[in-house]
Order: structure tokens, then sequence, then C-alpha cells
């Protein structure tokens, strides 16, 4: 049976022209940067109680096995092999790809970087992973059935699958879409399609279909004086966690 076709053409296009560009901090991918902390720090914690790791270890996730798909240029890759896990990244733009493999080697990390669709790669690593993780995914990809489904055919049961992602209201269209991407050019132009942003209510029933568990969904605010935070309210985004049953 062949596998649906979750990539964006035109989105991963987009991505790949400005691949250069992934691990500047100031930028078109800048909101990234800024968001990365608050993403790792729920990464990190709801990763730790899944697993029953000790917080205090050098190296909480040693022995674990991820995924992280969509990953870029490896802005969450990194992280998780710094945590100790043995990170594969999959990215459907090859540009990307070799921005990660060149950032991971001049920091001397071991992450295995591969480009493609994430349908064939799960048939093909089917149950090999612990934790997935999908950041600001999912608002890109052509087919969300398939994209979930996918995810939980590359984990084992009781895995873990790590989400964020813009929510669909009023908010979300002034901040991410206009906000971010024209007036401050914090993000692409271009790089959002603000009626494919999911609610956490409709993301929740499709990772339920896909066959997943949902452990928790927490909003991802943002303050003049602390940034970026995971916790209140969901208008912008929210970050979740979701058990493979």
């Amino acid at each position: 049976m062949t596998a649906a076709v979750t990539i964006d053409p035109p989105n991963v296009a987009l991505f790949a022209r400005m691949a250069a560009e992934w691990w500047n901090p100031h930028g078109p991918n800048r909101l990234l940067h800024a968001l990365n902390p608050a993403r790792l720090a729920f990464i990190r914690r709801v990763a730790l109680a899944h697993f029953d790791r000790d917080p205090k270890a050098r190296r909480p996730l040693q022995g674990l096995v991820a995924v992280d798909v969509g990953c870029g240029g490896g802005l969450v890759s990194e992280p998780l092999a710094r945590m100790g896990a043995v990170v594969t990244g999959l990215d459907a733009a090859p540009e990307s790809i070799a921005i990660a493999r060149r950032h991971a080697e001049a920091q001397g990390l071991a992450i295995a970087y591969e480009t493609g669709e994430v349908g064939p790669f799960a048939e093909a690593q089917a149950g090999r992973f612990d934790l997935a993780t999908a950041l600001e995914v999912v608002e890109h990809v052509a087919d969300v059935g398939a994209f979930l489904r996918a995810l939980r055919t590359l984990l084992r049961p009781g895995g873990l699958l790590l989400f964020s992602t813009p929510n669909r209201t009023l908010a979300s269209l002034a901040i991410v879409k206009v906000g971010a991407e024209y007036v401050a050019r914090a993000l692409p132009r271009g790089a959002h399609d603000w009626r494919k942003f999911l609610t956490p209510e409709e993301l929740a029933r499709r990772l339920a279909g896909a066959g997943f568990a949902v452990k928790a969904i927490e909003g991802i605010g943002w303050t003049p004086t602390q940034g970026f935070r995971v916790g209140g309210s969901r208008q912008i985004g929210y970050i979740g966690a979701a058990t493979a049953v």
C-alpha cells in the first residue's frame, strides 16, 4: 500500500530557501529561537516524568531512541542528543538537512539526519522509537491524519509524542500570521496558512483517531518581561504530549 503524501511542496520550498539561516538567532527564524527554551523545558519535564528519569542526571535521556520529525536545521534534535538520546532528525528539505548535519558535526554531536516523506520513513522504522517530537510541524503538512498515523507507526507502544502548534484563533491570526510574518518579520513571509491551524480540541481528536492518548496540552504565552513560557492561555499556541497506545 502506498503511503499518503504529507509534504506540502510550496511550504518545503519556502523553508529550503532560507535553510542557511536556521542557526541565526537574528534571522528569519528568530521567533523559533526565542520559543525554543520554553519548548525544551516542557520536553525535558514531560519526558523525564514519562520515562521515570532522574532530573539531576547529566544525560537524563541516555539510551532512549528519539526522532525529531520536521527537524529543520536541528534546533530540537541537538538538545535531545545532549540529553543523551540517540537521535534521528527527519525533514522534507534536503537543504535544511545539509545545514543540520554540518552544525551537528561542528558541535561533536552524532545525529542521524534523513531527508524525505514521513510515511515511507515510518514504514521502514516502525516501532523503533521511544520518543518523537513534531514541533511547529502539523500546521505545515498536507494530510494531518496521515502525518499523525505515521508518527504513531514510528513509536513503540507506550512511546511518547511531544507536539506544538499555533491555535486557530483571531489572536494567532493577528500575532503569528500578520504580526510575526509581515510586521516583525520574525518568521518567513508565507510560512503559515492560518486556515490550517488546529484548535487543541481538533488536534486531540485527530491524535485519538491515530492511536494516541493525549496526556497534556498547555498554552504557550508571551510577556515582555518573561518572553515565551508554557502555561496559561492557549489563544496563540500550545504544546502537548501524547502516548502511543
